[in-house]
């Protein structure tokens, strides 16, 4: 297969318009205000897959979002490599802390990022990345190159739990049938340090609620005497971590994964600047479960974090009140063996159980997936590991990823194939927060080095 350094220099603007104009749409799967851009988002996508090749392509409707499908069958004696990516975007709240509008992508060099970024919300999650994979369809259907079949699987519900694709995923299997499921939806260590995800956490989302009086009382006549549903939660929750930051939940642990020795020595040998990665997010200490290093905490051991809480008055000026209510969002990253549907009821049967006299709390699961771990010994990893060198000049680092992708694990259960994730972002570039940007630099090498990944692994198939 020919270098696509070429074609990409000759398309370069075009490959950053195109995907600013996909940028431009607020497609947020969180909020209903925003259905029909999620709905344009979707006409987009589908539009790009038509003209990048795709011999069929779909928009399927959900109860939800919809989801594009698109393929290219070039001969049923090769293998076919399933894309699945999705083109919903996070909320990009607090928009006070953007730099520039979210919804209007602008192009700013940075010092890790010296040919530029884009800076919009969805740029890296997973825009910028799902939208890789469709101009290097271009390059291989454009100059005859492609060496597989080609199926994508473009959702929008990915920020919201993927609700509907489970079932689509359930109802397809034919449809969906493939050799190899490739995702770019994670990073890499550096420029210079290629790395490839060999493992997700799992997700258990929750939102708790905490109720004391029927009403909002006058702080002066009924404090002291009430209990408060903001001092309550706050306490409730800080109960949730002793004092070396370990999850209190009883049963929380017992199904994690314990790496050896071995495993985390060789997880050690990945470049990590410990003074730097504080430097990037304003901090001056790490914290975190104790006996445990920053890149263990945050890939190989599970965590519980309070996303969101409120509760009372928060507009300007005071308001001497003790709120009725309170609530807070939690999430909690599982790591391999830990059953999100298990840990959420643990969490609720404790949560409820904590609960002291004077308020009464409820629990609500919002969404979830199980962790997964990709083996570094199939055909898919060497693949990828060959694609990279080419495209580096280096071998890439098996890496565990801190993140989620719950719709992961169903795709092995339901379709009875492994995934490939070739990310291509940096932690840095600001994903779920205020001035989310993906390097140019990035968006470019991942279309350069996809393209070797389905020769690779169609050498590999025979």
């Amino acid at each position: 297969m020919k270098s696509a350094k070429p074609y990409i220099e000759e398309n370069k603007q075009r490959f950053i318009d195109e995907l600013i104009d996909l940028l431009k749409i607020p497609s947020i799967s969180a909020d209903s205000a925003y259905n029909e851009d999620v709905k344009n988002a979707a006409q987009v996508v589908k539009e790009q897959l038509e003209k990048a090749g795709c011999d069929s392509v779909e928009i399927c409707e959900t109860p939800g979002h919809p989801i594009v499908y698109g393929e290219k069958m070039i001969d049923p004696k090769l293998p076919t490599i399933l894309v699945y990516g999705h083109y919903d975007v996070q909320p990009p709240d607090p928009l006070d802390l953007w730099n520039s509008p979210p919804f209007d992508p602008i192009i700013k060099k940075t010092e890790l990022h010296p040919e530029g970024a884009i800076f919009a919300r969805g740029s890296c999650d997973d825009k910028g990345q799902m939208y890789m994979h469709v101009k290097a369809m271009e390059y291989m259907t454009k100059t005859n190159q492609l060496p597989c079949n080609v199926k994508f699987m473009i959702e929008g519900e990915e920020e919201v739990g993927s609700v509907n694709l489970a079932n689509f995923v359930k109802n397809n299997h034919a449809k969906l049938k493939n050799d190899v499921i490739l995702i770019s939806d994670t990073g890499m260590i550096a420029k210079d340090v290629p790395s490839i995800t060999t493992g997700l956490r799992g997700l258990s989302y929750v939102e708790v609620e905490v109720t004391g009086p029927n009403r909002d009382l006058h702080s002066g006549l009924y404090g002291g005497a009430v209990a408060n549903p903001i001092n309550i939660i706050s306490k409730m929750i800080a109960s949730l971590h002793d004092e070396n930051n370990h999850i209190s939940i009883p049963g929380f642990y017992d199904k994690v994964e314990v790496l050896t020795e071995a495993e985390r020595a060789e997880m050690a040998k990945a470049p990590f600047n410990l003074e730097a990665y504080q430097k990037s997010i304003g901090i001056n200490s790490v914290s975190g479960e104790k006996g445990y290093t920053t890149n263990e905490r945050n890939s190989i051991r599970p965590t519980l974090d309070v996303n969101g809480i409120w509760g009372g008055y928060t507009g300007e000026g005071a308001k001497t009140v003790i709120p009725s209510q309170a609530f807070a969002k939690i999430s909690m990253r599982l790591v391999p063996h830990q059953d999100w549907e298990e840990i959420t009821q643990l969490f609720k049967k404790h949560f409820e159980s904590i609960a002291p006299a004077g308020v009464t709390v409820k629990v609500r699961p919002h969404h979830g997936g199980q962790g997964y771990v990709t083996p570094i010994d199939g055909i898919g990893y060497q693949a990828a590991s060959k694609a990279y060198f080419d495209s580096f000049g280096k071998t890439p680092i098996p890496q565990r990823g801190g993140g989620s992708i719950p719709i992961v694990s169903l795709f092995e259960q339901e379709l009875q194939s492994k995934t490939i994730l070739m990310g291509f972002g940096f932690d840095s570039d600001a994903i779920h927060s205020p001035n989310e940007h993906f390097g140019l630099w990035n968006y470019f090498k991942g279309i350069e080095t996809i393209p070797l990944f389905y020769k690779y692994f169609t050498e590999l198939s025979k």
